[in-house]
């Protein structure tokens, strides 16, 4: 099982990888919305928001509103972010839930 600051450091690699993108991306996908990841082995969350190709204003916490809300393990978190997980497959197996409407999912599948 991964750390909190695991995990968190995690989400920070993906929020520096998605800024260098940015920029071609922004021009592709329309996606203004708040993002929370909860991590269930941990029973602890972060949250932010997804905003120009970018995930800005992340830090600890749950955000029981968001528009986008992500659940999965502490360890599978950290293969999503290094690629060794898929997310289609993750979701299938449900090893990860992405809840959102399906236009939503759409736009975060191409910014990922």
């Amino acid at each position: 099982m991964a750390s909190v600051d695991e995990c968190r450091q995690a989400l920070q690699e993906l929020a520096a990888r998605l800024d260098r993108n940015a920029e071609t991306v922004r021009e592709r996908i329309d996606l203004d919305r708040t993002l929370a990841c909860r991590i269930t082995d941990l029973e602890t969350a972060f949250h932010g928001r997804i905003s120009g190709g970018r995930l800005i204003e992340l830090t600890d916490g749950d955000d029981p509103k968001a528009k986008i809300a992500l659940s999965t393990s502490s360890d599978d978190l950290l293969a999503l972010v290094r690629g060794d997980l898929d997310v289609t497959g993750a979701v299938t197996s449900r090893r990860v839930s992405i809840k959102a409407n399906p236009f939503d999912l759409m736009k975060l599948r191409k910014l990922l």
